[in-house]
């Protein structure tokens, strides 16, 4: 009866929603004009319409690999914390490359456990101090909650889009625009579970067919707009390869956003073992090479890259974080520089 309901609501959210509600203008701008986020090819040569044991399979299996690599998380000490901010409130720390955020099931080192141990917390749990994360590969800034009330406010104001994150990053190719703007909305691709990928109404369409109860309701959730703004810092030559540095704006804060959006402009992330070349999920975030826009950065460039930033960390760091106190109400902006 589920399944049925499922289905049913699945099919009237297509019929009804209009096929130009995810556009992007600025996008479209960049490549050529298109009616509707349904007109984008996709890149699997595969078919679309997978089942539900097809994809369980295959989200077993990458899960059990993203579990022995969050085992590989390097070890931080409370006094290795690099601090940038701290009061009985709050703690803002510069995270290295290479270790996780939050230490998951397996309690892994982690950041959070480091930063728990020096400072402790009002609740007396450490999973109580923490209001959002950086992947592990990632660099840069994080907030942690101390006491109670920082914790609510913290997560009202993550919530409500209150708090403002740049990040640095290092892209292959030469981006041709000063500045823009990436507007593509995000889904779970099930052909690559966990992964993200840009929707597309033809995907959309083939999670019709599948039962929640036996693929998990993140595979079935309705794609989520997500917005990232750019602007060109400078145009590098690294080894021999053209990269350019990118400041990235998360407008929308979705999960792997910014690994997306840039692969689906045709500028992956330097490093990305995942989103870029020959990574992990889909190529291009999902969409057909036909899709791109011009200045892609061409097979050729993204496999030099790739081959010179074999074992090195990838490229991006939250630079920047700007919000209101949660509790003292005064104006609070952090930047600490990139590794790269």
């Amino acid at each position: 009866m589920m399944g049925m309901m499922l289905i049913f609501l699945l099919q009237a959210v297509l019929l009804l929603k209009p096929s130009h509600a995810f556009q992007s203008p600025t996008f479209q701008r960049q490549t050529h004009r298109r009616s509707g986020i349904n007109d984008y090819k996709t890149s699997s040569s595969t078919s679309l319409f997978l089942s539900s044991s097809d994809i369980q399979a295959k989200l077993k299996a990458q899960m059990a690999k993203l579990q022995e690599r969050d085992r590989a998380s390097a070890p931080i000490s409370p006094d290795d914390i690099d601090v940038v901010f701290e009061d009985e409130h709050i703690v803002v720390v510069n995270k290295p490359c290479g270790v996780l955020t939050i230490p998951g099931k397996e309690d892994n080192p982690s950041l959070n456990k480091a930063v728990f141990e020096r400072y402790g917390s009002e609740s007396g749990r450490m999973d109580k101090m923490v209001v959002h994360r950086l992947g592990m590969d990632t660099s840069g800034l994080v907030i942690f909650a101390r006491t109670n009330a920082a914790l609510r406010e913290l997560n009202s104001l993550f919530r409500t889009r209150k708090v403002t994150r740049k990040y640095e990053a290092l892209v292959c190719g030469h981006v041709a625009q000063d500045s823009g703007s990436i507007d593509l909305p995000l889904m779970r691709d099930y052909e690559y579970p966990p992964y993200m990928r840009v929707s597309t109404d033809e995907h959309q369409r083939a999670l019709i067919a599948l039962n929640q109860e036996e693929v998990g309701k993140k595979i079935l959730e309705s794609p989520k707009e997500s917005q990232t703004e750019y602007v060109v810092v400078s145009r590098e030559d690294m080894d021999g390869n053209d990269v350019s540095r990118l400041t990235l704006t998360s407008i929308s804060g979705r999960t792997h956003q910014l690994n997306v959006h840039c692969a689906a402009i045709g500028h992956p992330i330097v490093g990305d073992t995942v989103y870029g070349f020959e990574g992990e999920a889909a190529a291009n975030g999902g969409l057909d090479e036909s899709a791109l826009p011009e200045d892609k950065a061409s097979a050729e460039l993204q496999q030099a890259i790739a081959s010179a930033s074999a074992g090195k960390p990838m490229c991006v760091h939250a630079k920047s974080i700007s919000f209101r106190h949660p509790v003292t109400k005064e104006d609070l902006s952090f930047e600490c520089s990139a590794p790269f």
